[in-house]
């Protein structure tokens, strides 16, 4: 097949984060603050993003403003040539802070809610965000940078999704991206908490086709629907190593953010390689590119140039091989560990918010990442 060059890095650049959300696709096994690339070794990353004709430098996590030197990340990116797009909870982000990422060269910013109501935005997000993220969204509006909003949402809040497309109307950003939770790392964990009925699918589809009528040329609407209600497989990352390189936090080059949990598979480290020779040689950025690896029955599928034969995590996750086709294909063999996800989450008590008690409840198992993440640089 012809290469193109990369579109885009998405630069993990750490795995802090103060937020302790349920529905975090994080992996479970997060890089250590000692392992973290430093500045000037991200700085020469987006040297060599800028050389292989990347567009887009996408700032994520954990929180990337846990990283002290953000504002001189962020100007690195741009002096390579590079969109700078800041994916942030908002949190440690001062009116002062967010001037000096604009005056680096900051283009776009993303801003995540859980809820609109904020008690319940708190409980999933495990801490009182909520009515800052407000005084920063309407902080945002007074610079000339573009405004995303990301919704995720999930069985404990899809039954108000009116209200809280509402909600963020209110804002005015330039975009809204409403998202279903993908079950991957921690979220893969609390599926069974987290995964909608299909009536709550149904109606928020409609929602969605709604609004964005609606709100033609006013504001874009973006919505990712769950993998597991769709009829086949979306081309996770926009096929394996074939538009963007995620870096995490030590420095591993990776297709996808949870391309880690594939055993047997090692991914090359900027502190050894270059990032050409990743993406143009590396074994782990050629294992899925192409066909040839594709089973049946991608491999005779009109499709499979479009879906790649779906993500190869969630074929890991679910059918335990990465070679599989993706389960939340109904062609696939494995289909079945999708459908009775469904079927379970279709007759589970409960698909309203939960209880304060019951959220906690929810987020016990989850208490030694909660006690790494907040650990202070």
């Amino acid at each position: 097949m012809m290469l193109s060059n990369p579109l885009a890095v998405i630069a993990e650049i750490t795995h802090r984060c103060p937020l302790h959300c349920v529905y975090c696709s994080n992996p479970t096994q997060l890089a250590s603050v000692d392992s973290e690339l430093s500045t000037s070794e991200w700085n020469d990353v987006f040297q060599q993003c800028g050389k292989l004709g990347m567009l887009h430098a996408h700032f994520t996590g954990g929180e990337p403003l846990a990283r002290r030197d953000l504002v001189e990340l962020v100007s690195a990116a741009r002096g390579a040539g590079l969109y700078t797009n800041l994916i942030t909870a908002g949190i440690g982000l001062t009116e002062m802070r967010l001037q000096a990422l604009v005056d680096a060269g900051l283009d776009h910013i993303q801003i995540s809610f859980q809820d609109s109501h904020e008690d319940v935005a708190n409980w999933i997000a495990g801490a009182k965000a909520h009515a800052h993220k407000i005084e920063l969204s309407h902080a945002i509006r007074k610079h000339k940078i573009a405004f995303t909003v990301n919704l995720v949402v999930h069985r404990q809040n899809l039954d108000h999704l009116d209200e809280m497309i509402g909600f963020i109307e209110q804002l005015s950003p330039d975009r809204v991206e409403i998202a279903h939770t993908q079950y991957y790392g921690w979220a893969l964990a609390n599926r069974a908490a987290l995964m909608p009925t299909p009536a709550q699918v149904e109606r928020a589809v409609a929602i969605v086709a709604e609004t964005e009528k609606r709100l033609a040329g006013r504001m874009r609407i973006d919505s990712v629907v769950p993998d597991y209600y769709a009829k086949f497989p979306k081309a996770c990352m926009g096929g394996w190593g074939r538009k963007l390189m995620l870096i995490n936090p030590s420095g591993k080059v990776l297709p996808c953010h949870a391309a880690e949990v594939l055993s047997g598979m090692s991914f090359e480290n900027v502190r050894e390689k270059n990032l050409c020779w990743i993406w143009q040689d590396s074994p782990s950025f050629r294992r899925f590119r192409g066909e040839d690896w594709m089973p049946e029955p991608c491999r005779g599928c009109e499709r499979r140039s479009e879906d790649f034969g779906g993500c190869r995590c969630q074929a890991f996750l679910l059918a335990g091989d990465a070679t599989a086709t993706d389960p939340a294909c109904s062609l696939a063999p494995a289909h079945e560990a999708v459908t009775a996800a469904i079927h379970a989450a279709s007759f589970q008590v409960g698909a309203t918010i939960p209880t304060a008690s019951s959220f906690v409840q929810l987020q016990k198992a989850n208490q030694n990442f909660w006690r790494y993440r907040t650990n202070p640089e």
